[in-house]
């Protein structure tokens, strides 16, 4: 896509569909049309109480660390293998695929005249711009 002439992109993160989905709303209220949400993580989750509780409710370890105790896998070696993943053990690269952190992103397209307002809006619902 190319941006037309005094257009701008703006690019905000948000932790969850329903933030995400109320700072797009705020925008097209502003008379900002072109806005879309999109997930840009493989982990679109918050932290989820009723799973990573500790009293270990989870099927198992990678369970506890990514919210998976629900997940089909089968398979042991897939268990352990999804529980050494960086983004688990918190060993490794840092923040590197952490779920519950800003996995929805809104892009929005605007004219330069509205770029602040937009960020403003952006950044009152939480997003990271």
């Amino acid at each position: 896509m190319q941006l037309e002439s005094g257009e701008r992109s703006i690019l905000a993160y948000f932790p969850s569909t329903t933030a995400a989905d109320r700072a797009a709303t705020a925008l097209k209220n502003a008379g900002i049309e072109e806005v879309q949400i999109d997930r840009v993580s493989r982990f679109g989750v918050d932290i989820d109480a009723s799973v990573n509780t500790p009293i270990n409710t989870a099927g198992s370890l990678s369970g506890i660390t990514m919210f998976s105790s629900n997940s089909r896998e089968d398979s042991d070696s897939k268990k352990v293998l999804l529980a050494a993943d960086p983004s688990s053990s918190g060993i490794g690269d840092t923040n590197y695929g952490v779920g519950g952190r800003k996995a929805f992103m809104v892009t929005a397209i605007t004219k330069e005249e509205k770029l602040d307002q937009a960020v403003n809006i952006l950044e009152q619902h939480g997003g990271l711009v």
